[in-house]
């Protein structure tokens, strides 16, 4: 069994994947599918990496190579272990209807339709999907991130997170993810302990969630 956190750039997936290792010994993080797959996305990787994304691959190929990604990862799994995910199945899904949202000039909608249709013949490991979303507004949303991030994004980098920030709310409203937390106005403890919530009957044995 596998938990993934998704959300946009700057909504705290690292600081709370991070949380939950620490708190539960029966979790083992398998980080992000970059780190699974090195030799293919070595190859993309570097200077011409942007332009690469978004102007040269094509959604298939972008597709398919972040759902091989994921199925390396998945199998990096130890047994008896809950693996912790950072970006799951939607997330790797919406990331790549968003790029080809704005390099095809598609709506949200038919990009994502589009990805799951690439998508629907992998067969994938069971996941629990939990959503952080700065904001349930999409424009409010875009605003909090892009400032978290310390320096303007430049290049066609706002139009892709303003899109990525739509297709995870089409998503939601989807019913994709397990559970969905709005993270705005909340301290780390609050969404950490919204995630846990969300996440109890994997991560504690039996009963013991609803006690915790």
């Amino acid at each position: 069994m596998f938990i993934s956190l998704n959300g946009p750039d700057n909504v705290g997936k690292t600081t709370h994947l991070r949380l939950l290792a620490s708190r539960f010994p029966n979790v083992q993080p398998l980080g992000s599918v970059h780190e699974h797959h090195a030799a293919a996305w070595k190859q993309v990787a570097g200077e011409g990496y942007a332009t690469w994304w978004f102007e040269e691959s094509t959604t298939a190929e972008l597709t398919g190579l972040l759902l091989d990604s994921y199925e390396r990862r998945s199998g990096a799994l130890e047994r008896g272990r809950v693996g912790l995910l950072d970006r799951g199945l939607p997330m790797l899904i919406a990331v790549s209807a968003a790029t080809a949202s704005v390099k095809e000039g598609s709506s949200p909608a038919e990009a994502l339709t589009a990805v799951e249709g690439i998508a629907a013949f992998r067969v994938l490991a069971p996941e629990v999907p939990v959503l952080l979303l700065p904001s349930l507004d999409t424009e409010r949303s875009y605003a909090i991130t892009s400032a978290r991030e310390g320096r303007p994004w430049t290049g066609v980098y706002p139009a892709y997170q303003r899109t990525l920030h739509a297709v995870l709310l089409h998503q939601a409203e989807r019913g994709a993810y397990v559970g969905v937390v709005d993270c705005e106005g909340k301290s780390i403890e609050q969404v950490q302990a919204d995630v846990v919530t969300i996440t109890g009957s994997v991560l504690l044995p039996s009963t013991d969630a609803e006690d915790s």
